[in-house]
């Protein structure tokens, strides 16, 4: 009897993902992370542009929030929406409604109008970003899917870099408008290319829990209040919004604790629960991170440097979370468990000299470049220097059977603490009187701003004690 010739081995390296089907799937799913990147690094660009032209500084943190806010949203149906309508089918949807978004950013008259845009592009930028790691499963074997994941970690970086530039290349011109419009062939050909290559089956549903849609709600009306607030100017009416915010928070914490579908994993919300630890160090870094949005106004309000040099020094952040995350991933053992201190300790670092050297608004820019630089790197360095051990230890404590859960957690409280961080970041600006005419009323209000944030790392790095000691308990 002739023996069976064993089957040769399958490629598990780079060229096993870039070649044939899989070069395709790996096309579509980078290209939905990139569209949502590009968009985040554009806006982040032109909108000195936008608000000199159709006005609303005082809601300048709102582009950022709405657009966190309803990923948040996005993010969470994503599942549902892939069940559904396939992948194929909830990549086009999730571009459609990307590019209705784009469309309304591009033809704003007001504020307002660029806002509900922002909002729709939220909306399908949540869908892309959670969908790519939900289709990762389907369209690629066990081996490939680690590869897959760090494509799309790359992608998000050359966003990074491409970004800045087009919105700064726009803004130079004072066409803003046209970085809207540019997005669109783009958002066109990724509809057509998921449609046509991604799997349309439907996935089984079984096992399904009731969609935590109450807790999401009460999410996104925290960060709108605090939104408001940063908007009023009577204190009263300010208390008032933060009160509002505080108490939706409360109800957050009572309906987690008694509904089926539940929001993050069980003991999130405990205070002696290491997991609580992880996402408090989580919250706390992220909000640390969103007075990136005001560097690139700053950068040309108090320096006088151009849209696109401004831009690219805002985006020093994202490159030094890519490098944090480059240094440390392979890391183990204790060493891997100490960057989760560390990194908080980069970010308070990096917070307290902008704080410093941005406000210098009289000094030569050249003299000041180099720490300022440095500072925004730091800030960046220490998120990505703990971002990978912090998704560990997450996986690491959660309760048994509730992994998948904790794995989507990740995304949920990280948008978040993004949209969180972006409304008190608008809140603290507007107090500290950021529209002051006055290089200097905008000058002290740099200081606040930066040197108030810096506290959040500061307090990580007391969260992130606990889940050192929570670590030898278990050991």
């Amino acid at each position: 009897m002739l023996e069976k010739t064993p089957a040769p081995p399958q490629e598990t390296g780079w060229s096993a993902l870039l070649s044939g089907e899989n070069a395709v799937h790996s096309l579509v799913l980078s290209g939905g992370v990139a569209l949502h990147a590009l968009n985040i690094y554009v806006v982040t660009t032109v909108m000195p542009s936008i608000v000199r032209e159709i006005g609303g500084l005082e809601y300048y943190a709102w582009s950022t929030t709405v657009f966190v806010a309803a990923s948040i949203l996005g993010a969470a149906l994503s599942a549902r929406l892939l069940g559904a309508v396939g992948a194929g089918g909830a990549y086009a949807i999730g571009a459609l409604v990307f590019g209705l978004g784009t469309l309304f950013c591009a033809t704003a008259p007001s504020m307002a109008v660029l806002l509900a845009g922002r909002a729709v592009q939220g909306f399908g930028g949540g869908l892309l970003y959670a969908l790519a790691y939900g289709v990762i499963r389907q369209v690629f074997r066990p081996e490939l899917r680690t590869r897959a994941i760090g494509l799309i970690s790359a992608t998000w970086g050359t966003a990074t870099l491409i970004g800045p530039a087009i919105g700064g290349m726009f803004a130079e011109f004072s066409t803003w408008r046209i970085a809207f419009w540019s997005l669109l062939p783009l958002t066109a050909l990724l509809v057509a290319l998921a449609f046509s290559t991604l799997p349309r089956k439907v996935a089984d549903e079984e096992g399904r829990t009731p969609l935590p849609l109450l807790q999401l709600l009460l999410l996104v009306g925290i960060v709108l209040a605090l939104s408001i607030a940063s908007t009023r100017t009577m204190a009263t009416e300010q208390i008032g919004c933060v009160g509002i915010a505080i108490l939706l928070f409360l109800s957050l914490l009572f309906v987690e604790r008694r509904v089926t579908g539940k929001l993050l994993p069980t003991g999130s919300f405990t205070l002696t629960s290491p997991l609580a630890a992880l996402y408090a160090t989580i919250t706390l870094l992220m909000v640390g991170l969103q007075p990136e949005i005001y560097v690139p106004y700053l950068l040309q309000e108090l320096h006088g440097l151009s849209p696109l040099l401004a831009g690219y020094i805002a985006a020093l952040m994202s490159i030094g979370w890519t490098a944090g995350s480059m240094t440390s991933a392979h890391w183990h053992g204790e060493r891997a468990k100490q960057t989760i201190f560390a990194g908080p300790a980069f970010g308070f670092i990096g917070l307290a000299l902008i704080a410093l050297f941005m406000p210098m608004a009289g000094a030569e820019f050249l003299v000041i470049a180099a720490p300022l630089s440095v500072g925004i790197i730091a800030v960046g360095f220490g998120m990505g220097f703990a971002w990978p051990h912090i998704v560990t230890a997450v996986y690491e404590f959660a309760p048994e059977g509730e992994a998948e859960k904790a794995s989507s957690s990740i995304t949920t409280v990280q948008l978040f603490a993004a949209a969180l961080g972006a409304a008190l970041a608008g809140l603290t600006a507007n107090l500290a009187g950021i529209e002051a005419s006055s290089e200097g009323g905008v000058a002290l209000a740099t200081t606040w701003l930066f040197g108030l944030f810096a506290l959040l790392p500061a307090l990580a790095v007391l969260t992130a004690r606990r889940v050192r000691r929570a670590r030898r308990t278990v050991a």
